[in-house]
């Protein structure tokens, strides 16, 4: 009887292991979504992406009635992230995504005069001699930006469980970024060079 259980036990052990691994592409069409969202100029876009507050939408009841059944559901059918999606929606990435919308607006003009350009790994750096003048500012742009971008990814990764998912973010934002890069603006190629899109 003993063997009989000790069997069970490690067949339903054996149907219970799940693999989890990096789900690149979920990983890039979030990253697409929040590049996106990032630096576009209609709020009506925003509002889909869920970064603009309830109360400035017009079905504000509709959504908190939708997020409560949500959350209701996630309660009682555990969700599983790992293979199909990746889950963006903490009030931390809301954040940081709104904060780099609004700093992108003051970055777009640099990033067309080639001030600045779009390093290998995902992060901005400045590129070319810019006016003392705006020296400054766009070196305090390029901070703060760098910044969030890291924390960006790192609640994206804590968001899912996986804090060690943080590398293969970034990498996979380091590509997005470039690939959503609009024609005119510098990117930095594996090898340090720059290049124009």
């Amino acid at each position: 009887m003993r063997t009989v259980s000790f069997f069970s036990a490690l067949f339903l052990t054996a149907c219970v292991t799940i693999n989890i691994y990096f789900p690149a592409a979920a990983a890039e069409k979030v990253a697409d979504e929040i590049i996106k969202g990032i630096q576009t100029e209609d709020n009506s876009q925003l509002e889909q992406m869920d970064l603009l507050p309830p109360q400035s939408k017009n079905n504000g009841y509709q959504r908190v009635v939708y997020h409560l059944l949500v959350n209701a559901l996630n309660l009682v059918v555990s969700p599983v992230h790992a293979a199909a999606d990746l889950s963006v929606n903490t009030s931390e990435i809301r954040q940081l995504r709104a904060a780099m919308r609004v700093r992108f607006a003051s970055l777009k003009p640099f990033y067309t005069q080639g001030l600045i350009g779009i390093k290998s790994d995902g992060f901005i750096a400045s590129k070319g001699a810019a006016p003392l003048r705006d020296r400054n500012k766009i070196n305090k742009l390029i901070a703060a930006e760098n910044v969030d971008r890291k924390r960006l990814y790192q609640a994206i990764a804590k968001a899912n469980g996986h804090p060690e998912w943080f590398a293969q973010i970034k990498s996979t934002f380091a590509a997005r970024w470039v690939s959503n890069a609009q024609s005119g603006w510098w990117y930095q190629t594996s090898n340090g060079s720059w290049k124009q899109k």
